[in-house]
């Protein structure tokens, strides 16, 4: 029987596994034709505002990132394949235990960085694709080499201070709490996502930025204004040298509690009008209103709860490990082949999450258009769709999949609606 279950589960990770490379890579094929066969010509909605060399340029921004996008799926999958049935995360499991004890916290620790590293590595040349090619070629890239590996080496700092020993505290509750270890690996999440909150503002982003407050004392007098009609507390208004990276603009609040703050990437502010800003800015606390990150971590936390009972069930299966290549059955190989294996087995629900989130956006349009001028944020929107060169035609299939924000058509055509 325990056999029989483990070819069982071979067959059934490997349809899940396939199945979701087939209907990524397909959707993105669909994108890549529908964005293609509309380059053309500028929707009715945008005629006015955006020019079709502008509209080409997005367009064909888009395909290149599709196209790396199919690399890459494919490219991901392999590995995890690799590591999975092609035993190799059981070859690193037995080369660590040359060298440290065999399933003890520091052989764990070492395999689960190992596997870090091993991914990154095969992420990079994607990523200084997207960045020193794509993204330049379109003229958003300014991050020169030697800012790219500073940052590498920060992120790898960060890696080794914060990841090593929460990987060791993790692994040691899966030994240490018996049998519902899961329950206190979840305190713990749960724990570390708001001490994350509260930290990151203040240590850990101006690692990476460089953050000053807003020097515009009139812009700074309209979003104070606006802040206290939404009724929101702040730490402060910051300008962020997104510029030094790249030249997408964004604005965004972050933090938790007293440690909120309100964040403007300074290609922002060069490029918007003060009641746009104002406007962009409405969006955001529209999402802080309606509570939608709270609402997501009300249906994230129960989430991992079972995900990791489920784990905690999986890891008393001897089928489990052998069914994905792995003759090894400690903690930390059980940890590495669940979240390997997971991505394809919650693939499908990834038009769920994109809808929720989409009509998060609209309510929070919904809410920036009662707070300022409706007409204000689609000059915003318009301008960072041109800016960005974000698509406006997207293929409607593939958006409804992937797509976290609204289409740019029906985005505006609503707030059109609402002024």
């Amino acid at each position: 029987m325990p056999a029989d279950d483990a070819n069982l589960l071979t067959s059934l990770f490997l349809a899940m596994l396939l199945s979701s490379v087939a209907v990524k890579t397909a959707l993105m094929r669909r994108q890549i034709r529908h964005v293609g066969a509309h380059r053309g010509e500028v929707p009715a909605a945008f005629a006015g505002a955006i020019s079709l060399q502008a509209h080409q340029r997005a367009a064909d921004y888009t395909l290149a990132r599709m196209r790396l996008g199919v690399v890459a799926t494919v490219v991901g999958a392999l590995l995890v394949l690799a590591l999975t049935l092609g035993g190799g995360l059981q070859i690193l499991h037995s080369a660590w235990s040359g060298l440290l004890e065999a399933s003890g916290i520091a052989h764990g620790v070492a395999l689960l960085a190992t596997l870090s590293v091993i991914g990154w590595i095969v992420d990079l040349p994607a990523v200084l694709y997207r960045t020193f090619v794509i993204e330049k070629r379109f003229g958003f890239n300014r991050m020169t080499p030697g800012l790219f590996v500073a940052d590498t080496l920060k992120e790898a700092a960060l890696g080794a201070v914060i990841g090593l020993p929460l990987i060791a505290l993790v692994l040691w509750l899966m030994k240490a709490m018996g049998d519902l270890w899961w329950l206190w690996v979840w305190a713990f999440w749960l724990a570390f996502n708001v001490l994350v909150m509260l930290v990151w503002p203040t240590f850990i982003a101006p690692l990476f930025n460089k953050f000053t407050p807003l020097a515009d004392e009139a812009l700074k007098s309209r979003v104070e204004a606006l802040l206290a009609r939404c009724g929101f507390q702040s730490k402060g208004l910051f300008v962020m040298d997104g510029s030094r990276r790249s030249a997408h603009g964004n604005a965004y609040f972050t933090g938790f509690g007293a440690a909120k703050r309100i964040v403007f990437f300074d290609t922002l502010l060069d490029k918007l009008s003060p009641e746009e800003v104002e406007a962009v800015l409405a969006h955001e606390l529209g999402h802080f209103r309606h509570r939608h990150i709270l609402k997501r971590m009300a249906l994230l936390a129960p989430a991992t709860l079972a995900l990791l009972a489920l784990l905690g069930w999986l890891m008393q299966q001897e089928w489990f490990f052998s069914g994905l290549g792995a003759r090894a059955a400690d903690t930390a190989t059980a940890l590495a082949l669940f979240f390997l294996v997971l991505p394809a087995f919650t693939f499908m629900l990834s038009p769920v999450a994109s809808h929720w989130s989409r009509v998060h956006e609209y309510e929070a349009d919904a809410y920036a258009a009662r707070q300022t001028r409706a007409s204000d944020l689609v000059a915003a929107l318009v301008k960072l769709y041109r800016d960005n060169a974000s698509t406006l035609t997207p293929d409607p299939v593939y958006s409804r999949f992937f797509d976290s924000h609204p289409p740019a058509a029906l985005r505006v055509a609503r707030l059109q609606a609402m002024a």
